[in-house]
């Protein structure tokens, strides 16, 4: 933004975002199948004094009907039957739970390769990835996937948390180790924050409470570095991003000519008296009042959901895009992206897809698939020609009309995008515009449009 805000504004802003950022945490658990990860989420709900006395003998019930004297405190996230009845965790388990000092929500996502694109969705919102590693298995395969969709996905924090300590004799070389192979691969993707925690979730070291058994380890537990990680940005740090997702006109004899535009701000200010640009038309007008819960205010900040309204009566529908005309970003109909392929019908050249982006939908073409991430060693094998579930790759795609579409790596919200079936709805792919920590591929020769889907 080229205008700062007034003191009074950036301290309402502060206010604001330390609210938010003080009180709640976004955060997504994942590691390789049978590392421990709902062990730990449950010792968290446990430890923390966060389950109903009713939970807790409905997990001891089930766990003395399998023939476990102690509560399987895994039993608390795996909510699922088949779950249950396997001893693994194959969906999202979202959990909520608060301590004094912060609240949390909390993704549980799977370790089984073939539910890798479950960790997409639990950790596209999340702040802060923690990624488990059984202490006697060391880094695997599954960890450097894990590892690279955290940094795909531009979760700002993870930590490793280097579990079941307790059947390597809480030994410090064996911890280190695994601390810097992981830490020297995540910085490869450019991971920026990694903290690293040994810890057994089944005894609780280091979990909620210091452990007596490590005492070589003098860093926080995972709880207390929930509790006091820093999230959030500062607002006025980036430009003002508004997807309009509904047009108020009442027409009343009231309100005869009024119109609104309703939506959450997606990043940065908006003030009274700014410049804007609609996109993708381009029209031009001035912001000249803003209504925040049914007052009107002077500025307004994200993630707030306001209704605005401007000078011009302009053609603006749900799906345009209203940003400050001295920092909109560019328009295209010709989007390079990483992706990670979710569904398992495989994604290939020349698929028609609907295209999701903030409260926009279009047409899409997949013109080329470049390359396909492999993790192993993070090289590229070019031109797969499709991309099957889970794969993680670079796609180019043609879009109907023109999209207002941000770098991934400038805004999270704005910089990302769905692929969807247009026959039945499905979602197929999650997109983050942009090369990611991806170097982009030369691409073979663009498939040809037909069969109705020429643009």
């Amino acid at each position: 933004m080229t205008s700062n805000l007034t003191s009074e504004e950036q301290a309402a802003a502060a206010a604001v975002e330390r609210s938010a950022a003080t009180s709640q945490l976004r955060f997504a658990t994942a590691g390789s199948v049978d590392d421990g990860k709902s062990t730990l989420v449950g010792r968290l709900l446990h430890d923390s004094k966060s389950v109903l006395a009713d939970q807790l003998e409905a997990v001891a019930h089930a766990s003395r009907s399998r023939g476990q004297e102690a509560p399987d405190l895994a039993l608390l996230t795996d909510g699922l039957r088949a779950e249950r009845e396997q001893g693994i965790t194959i969906d999202v388990a979202y959990r909520y739970f608060a301590t004094p000092k912060r609240r949390f929500i909390l993704a549980d996502t799977p370790g089984h390769v073939q539910y890798t694109r479950n960790m997409v969705t639990g950790a596209s919102t999340a702040e802060l990835a923690v990624v488990l590693v059984d202490a006697r298995n060391g880094v695997v395969e599954q960890t450097r996937r894990h590892a690279a969709v955290a940094a795909l996905l531009r979760v700002p924090h993870v930590v490793l948390a280097v579990n079941k300590m307790d059947l390597v004799d809480y030994t410090e070389p064996v911890f280190a180790a695994i601390a810097e192979e992981f830490t020297t691969y995540a910085a490869s993707l450019g991971v920026p924050e990694i903290t690293a925690i040994p810890i057994s979730a089944l005894a609780g070291d280091n979990v909620v409470t210091p452990s007596a058994n490590m005492d070589w380890y003098g860093g926080p537990t995972v709880l207390e570095h929930l509790e006091t990680v820093p999230v959030g940005t500062d607002p006025s740090q980036d430009p003002a991003r508004f997807p309009v997702q509904y047009v108020i006109r009442p027409q009343t004899t009231e309100h005869p000519d009024y119109r609104g535009y309703a939506g959450q701000i997606a990043s940065g200010v908006l003030r009274v008296g700014d410049a804007v640009t609609v996109l993708p038309s381009g029209l031009t007008s001035t912001v000249t009042g803003i209504d925040a819960l049914g007052a009107m205010v002077d500025v307004a900040w994200a993630p707030q959901s306001v209704t605005v309204t401007l000078a011009d009566d302009l053609d603006i529908s749900r799906g345009d895009l209203i940003a400050p005309s001295d920092h909109a970003p560019e328009t295209t109909q010709d989007v390079e992206a990483t992706v990670c392929h979710l569904h398992d019908r495989p994604l290939r050249v020349g698929d028609r897809v609907l295209l999701k982006h903030t409260t926009r939908t279009m047409k899409a073409i997949i013109k080329d698939i470049p390359s396909r991430l492999t993790l192993a060693d993070l090289s590229h094998h070019p031109a797969p020609g499709e991309l099957a579930a889970n794969d993680i790759g670079r796609v180019v795609l043609r879009t109907s009309e023109p999209l207002a579409l941000d770098a991934y790596e400038d805004s999270r919200r704005t910089g990302s995008f769905l692929l969807i079936d247009p026959a039945d709805g499905t979602t197929l792919t999650a997109g983050m515009a942009g090369d990611s920590f991806a170097a982009s591929a030369d691409g073979a020769e663009a498939a040809r449009d037909d069969e109705g889907w020429d643009f």
